[in-house]
């Protein structure tokens, strides 16, 4: 007798159970404490993320402008216009290619500082636990107070150039087109780096300890046991670390807001976060800014599921 058979009947049982109960309760379901415990969050979810998300989509497929409230104002639809000029916009092309600078620094970066931090304080090492609090704290810092010791830091009069005296570089850091976005991104790995060490030291707890046993045994050093046991041991995290480090980019906003004063020197750090404001709210094309946004969600989602399926294969 084949499992459906077996199954069938108390399906139609559950199926008969649920027949025959109240509205309300079918609609609560067999649990409504935990129904009534869920609801707030999916209300917030639906209010926060899922209609700001479906009227995004609705306003780049319309002539949308902010009015009045209450005014009766049509806004016709108008198709791909939005979207084509977003693509035909050179300010537009110049943030994706800052975020792909930005992508291309901060992600190894990451990822490599996080595991090989995350290995360090795993291991027993004196003040392990300062170690472990002190890497978190950037990570729940306002952005804005560790902008301002960046800023102290590295403009042209700061620090780290009275340190490096003839050897700083001319223009300084965050007024140079080509240093700009790679310092963002340097500073975005330093301030997230507590959420990636943390993921990677929780990941660590599930690396078998008989595998590094097994590799000391047969006489695999300590380079060649963290390539071979720990980086396949967390790659569910690395991927997991991949693809926030990616969301984090997308999101940039504050970081090259306060740091270079709106995307300066010549939009070279701006995001199409940054840009979204600035056409959505500083210019008043909401329609064009939400057509960037749909774009811009498009373009993470392809990224985080080539760098799922990228680090998938090399699982297998």
């Amino acid at each position: 007798m084949s499992k459906a058979t077996v199954a069938d009947p108390r399906s139609r049982a559950g199926s008969r159970l649920r027949g025959s109960l109240p509205p309300l309760a079918r609609l609560v379901g067999r649990q409504p404490i935990g129904t009534a415990f869920v609801t707030p969050y999916v209300a917030f979810l639906v209010a926060v993320f899922a209609y700001p998300l479906v009227f995004a989509v609705w306003m780049s497929f319309h002539d949308y402008f902010f009015t009045a409230p209450g005014a009766g104002v049509p806004h016709p639809f108008v198709g791909l216009d939005n979207y084509a000029t977003v693509l035909g916009d050179d300010q537009v092309r110049q943030a994706f290619l800052n975020i792909a600078v930005f992508l291309v620094v901060n992600v190894p970066l990451t990822v490599v500082l996080s595991l090989v931090l995350a290995t360090a304080l795993n291991a027993k090492i004196p003040f392990r636990s300062f170690f472990r609090a002190a890497y978190y704290v950037p990570y729940v810092t306002a952005s804005v107070a560790a902008v301002g010791v960046w800023l102290w830091l590295f403009s042209d009069g700061g620090l780290v150039n009275s340190l490096l005296g003839p050897l700083a570089p001319d223009p300084s850091w965050l007024v140079s087109s080509t240093l700009a976005m790679p310092l963002i991104a340097v500073f975005v790995a330093w301030k997230q780096m507590g959420l990636s060490v943390l993921l990677y030291l929780a990941a660590l707890q599930n690396v078998p300890r008989e595998l590094y046993e097994t590799a000391s045994v047969d006489g695999a050093g300590r380079l060649r046991t963290f390539w071979s046991v720990t980086v396949p041991g967390v790659r569910p995290a690395t991927m997991l670390v991949v693809i926030l480090a990616t969301i984090v980019g997308a999101n940039l906003f504050t970081e090259p807001y306060l740091l270079t004063g709106g995307g300066g020197p010549d939009g070279a750090s701006a995001s199409p976060v940054l840009v979204m404001y600035q056409k959505g709210i500083e210019q008043g094309d909401p329609d064009v800014a939400s057509a960037l946004g749909v774009v811009l969600v498009v373009c993470v989602l392809a990224i985080s599921l080539l760098s799922k399926r990228f680090l998938e294969r090399g699982d297998r």
